[in-house]
């Protein structure tokens, strides 16, 4: 059984499925979510493969419904979403049918009433245009009667056109019989261009009238509303006529025949006016059926689109197995976790019994030379720390993982370098929130920044609990302290001086003594305590890295690599920064009442330029001990660099000598076609796949690339690489001393600036005190929510990741590994 500690075990199993029970099997497995299936079909085309057909088929039904989506979407219908919807299984070949055949009914049901609507709509339109232009146009031949009648009027160069008009429509004089007009619609914002076009190409023979449509006319082909303007031209001749009407339709304004006769203009609009009532009864009954039709629709298409999803999933999934064309049978291969071999099987069974087969499925081992995907099993609780090592590289097949680790060291090094009990109590209560309303968040629809917070809600939680005890350490509360057992400081005044002198009685009960806030030497202790308490946890925590690799090297039978390499590492370390963190306990375990404590840098520095030679011991014996973990740390050095390799190169020679030279490859047999020559009968899971997780392992592999200057040249560069990084990773760790007071003084300053300020001028301010109070909190609040817990927050979060990624994790993961994703109906559906 797997933990976290370490990858679970898996399996490579084949699976020998009837052909006539394929898809339940297949579908029953996707939900059960345990199964990595390899395709064996690698070289063939996706256009070849045998279940084409049925995908296209399904293509063509998730046309449909995001044809019939897209429709609810544009009627603004919500959409009916449930538990049901996301849990719906996959189903028969009959259901599936039925459901193509209830598609293709509602698509074509609607597609008659759009085409029918849009038709409508556009005789809607024109009848709409019509009668705006029948009214203005009587408007305008009732206004010219009315300026024929005057008993006078100033000459126009127009005024034979508008006498002619008036005399064509009064009284019917013959030569108003080669003046015509043409009336229309035109677009508002074309309505300058037409005028212009029409002026230059008839040469200002024409006389044209127009007025604004005071409603929006709704386009039945764009949707969109679009003001327009009616419009008449009067000018002699057929001719200009029909350049009229051709310039007219190229600026896509739209002509109506308009009556030269009024009673008939008026007929006519009484007649438009009762065909639009008509249509619009005829519309709004068609609006009201497609609604109803696609309200319809709506209740049950997350349901139809998820049955889709999963059988699209399915035969995605069975195109990835061999057909045997003579046993009618389907065969599969993957991967699934050791210790759910039960479930798997259990689920089979569940397959025959509801199908009735005759013919179960069968699942059977298979031992193979590849390289097991790794899956760690996580909880809500686990999943983001287990994401944050993923993130940096997936775990090789069973080796330690750091995400164990993590749930605790990644909160409490963020704690370090953002200790403050006010802030961590803030944070605490946001993630607190996020975690008691987690069903209610994660049923809706977040953005990605959301998501992300969320997502990570008890990594935060953690984080802030670890802040709150680091805050009560550093005895900070928003940059205040608190005398909560009495300081062990008794302060008096200097004569000499004027200023008060501390006297230290007894120790603080928890955390550092409230007695150093506001102290003149405060920062000068609190950047000693701080770069110390840096170094001793960095040292603690490369070591326990480096110590891991035992584990490693225990779980893939490497005994020789432990004294090879991790004891060199280890004494190295603890040498020369192991002994620097005991010098730090020490010296903070001493009294130093009636001597000068020594400078543990200085100390350090000495202990290689003058070996044994110490100015001011910390304890007897002091000198010899230095010369001897000096002498220690040289020693691990050719260590590192030549066990290893020597111990390759003997175990390499005594192979050959024992005839063992080609033994790899002549077991290396393939007994079935549909594995690319990966069987091995004589290894077993575990051990192939250590061996291609460390290629540089020749024990057990290709005995004739043994390459001894390869392998030389790789452990020099390890070597190298390991004693510079046990330098600049410990004082990498100093970030932890950096940010921790840098939080602590932005926080001070923020406080004395702002809120400071407020207390004292409040005062002074009569009445307005309490709102200068009032805003002065809500600034102070503001900045400290936005700057100190979300700017400061990521700040320290990155720099957390970034001693986990690269001082801890390098000691011990390689991260070489490839994930587990198993055939899962959830993960498919968690995706769109």
């Amino acid at each position: 059984m797997g933990s976290l500690f370490r990858s679970e075990e898996m399996t490579n199993v084949q699976l020998y499925i009837p052909r006539e029970i394929a898809q339940q099997t297949v579908a029953e497995l996707g939900e059960l979510g345990l199964i990595q299936f390899r395709d064996l079909n690698p070289d063939v085309n996706a256009f070849q493969r045998t279940f084409v057909n049925e995908i296209r088929r399904l293509d063509d039904m998730e046309r449909k419904l995001r044809f019939l989506h897209g429709q609810i979407q544009k009627a603004e219908i919500p959409i009916k979403t449930s538990a049901v919807s996301s849990s719906a299984r996959a189903r028969t070949q009959q259901e599936i049918d039925d459901l193509e055949e209830r598609l293709t009914d509602h698509e074509s049901r609607i597609q008659q009433m759009i085409t029918s609507q849009e038709t409508l709509n556009k005789r809607f339109l024109e009848l709409t245009e019509l009668r705006h232009v029948l009214k203005e146009t009587t408007i305008f031949f009732e206004e010219a009667d009315a300026r024929s009648d005057l008993p006078s009027a100033p000459y126009q160069e127009d005024a034979h056109l508008l006498e002619s008009e008036a005399t064509e429509e009064g009284r019917g004089v013959s030569r108003g019989a080669n003046l015509g007009f043409v009336a229309g619609v035109v677009p508002r914002a074309r309505m300058g261009t037409f005028e212009r076009i029409l002026f230059r190409a008839l040469r200002g023979n024409l006389y044209m009238n127009y007025a604004e449509i005071d409603e929006s006319i709704r386009d039945p082909i764009t949707d969109e509303l679009v003001q327009k303007n009616v419009f008449i031209i009067f000018a002699h001749g057929k001719e200009l006529l029909a350049k009229i009407r051709k310039i007219c339709e190229s600026l896509g304004a739209t002509l109506y025949p308009v009556d030269d006769n009024s009673e008939k203009r008026r007929q006519d609009a009484q007649e438009v006016h009762a065909r639009i009532e008509d249509l619009r009864h005829v519309l709004d009954n068609t609006t009201y059926t497609r609604r109803s039709e696609l309200i319809k629709v709506a209740e049950t298409i997350e349901i139809w689109s998820t049955m889709i999803k999963k059988e699209k999933a399915v035969y995605y999934t069975l195109n990835q197995f061999n057909y045997d064309q003579n046993r009618k049978t389907l065969i599969a291969e993957g991967w699934c976790p050791t210790a759910s071999q039960a479930q798997i099987r259990y689920a089979l069974r569940n397959v025959t019994e509801a199908t009735g087969s005759t013919i179960p499925p069968i699942m059977s081992e298979w031992r193979t030379t590849k390289t097991p995907p790794t899956f760690h099993r996580t909880n809500k609780f686990t999943q983001a720390f287990q994401e944050i090592v993923d993130a940096y590289g997936i775990a090789s097949y069973r080796e330690v993982n750091p995400g164990l680790f993590t749930v605790i060291t990644f909160p409490f090094l963020f704690a370090v370098m953002f200790g403050d009990l006010g802030h961590g109590f803030l944070m605490t209560l946001a993630a607190g929130a996020m975690v008691y309303f987690e069903r209610r968040i994660g049923s809706t629809k977040l953005d990605e920044i959301s998501e992300t917070f969320f997502g990570g809600r008890y990594i935060i939680l953690l984080m802030g609990v670890f802040s709150m005890y680091t805050g009560l350490i550093y005895n900070d509360i928003f940059s205040k302290s608190m005398n909560l057992f009495g300081s062990g400081w008794e302060f008096h005044t200097d004569n000499s001086t004027g200023k008060s002198v501390g006297v230290h009685k007894f120790a603080y009960a928890f955390g550092v003594d409230p007695g150093w806030h506001g102290a003149e030497n405060a920062l000068l202790f609190s950047n000693s305590y701080k770069m110390k308490m840096a170094i001793v946890f960095g040292v603690t925590h490369m070591v326990f890295g480096t110590s891991l690799n035992i584990f490693n090297h225990l779980h893939f039978q490497r005994p020789m690599n432990i004294l090879a390499e991790t004891v060199p590492q280890i004494l190295y370390l603890v040498s020369i920064f192991g002994y620097l963190v005991f010098m730090i306990l020490f010296k903070w375990a001493s009294t130093w009442e009636n001597a000068e404590p020594p400078g543990l840098l200085n100390v350090l520095i000495y202990m290689f330029l003058s070996p044994g030679t110490v100015t001011t011991p910390l304890f007897p014996g002091q000198g010899p001990l230095q010369v001897f973990l000096l002498l220690l740390a040289f020693v691990c050095v050719p260590w590192m660099l030549l066990a290893k390799p020597y111990m390759l190169r003997y175990e390499h020679f005594k192979h050959i000598d024992e005839g063992y030279t080609n033994l790899s490859h002549e077991n290396l047999v393939d007994p079935s076609p549909s594995f690319e020559g990966d069987r091995s009968a004589g290894q077993s899971p575990s051990t192939t796949a250590h061996e291609e997780m460390n290629h540089e392992e020749v024990t057990g592999g290709d005995q004739e690339h043994f390459d001894f200057s390869e392998i030389m040249i790789h452990q020099v560069i390890h070597t190298i690489e390991f004693c510079l990084n046990g330098i600049s990773n410990t004082a990498s760790y100093l970030r932890l001393w950096a940010l921790s007071l840098a939080h602590a003084q932005l926080s001070e300053v923020l406080w004395d600036m702002v809120m400071q300020n407020c207390l004292v001028m409040a005062p002074g301010m009569g009445v307005f005190g309490p709102l200068v109070i009032v805003v002065g909190f809500g600034f102070w609040f503001s900045l400290t929510i936005f700057v100190l817990l979300i700017m400061e927050g990521l700040s320290a979060f990155l720099h957390a990741l970034r001693l986990h990624w690269v001082e801890f994790q390098n000691k011990f993961y390689e991260g070489a590994g490839k994930k587990f994703e198993p055939f899962s109906f959830k993960a498919i559906l968690a995706e769109e």
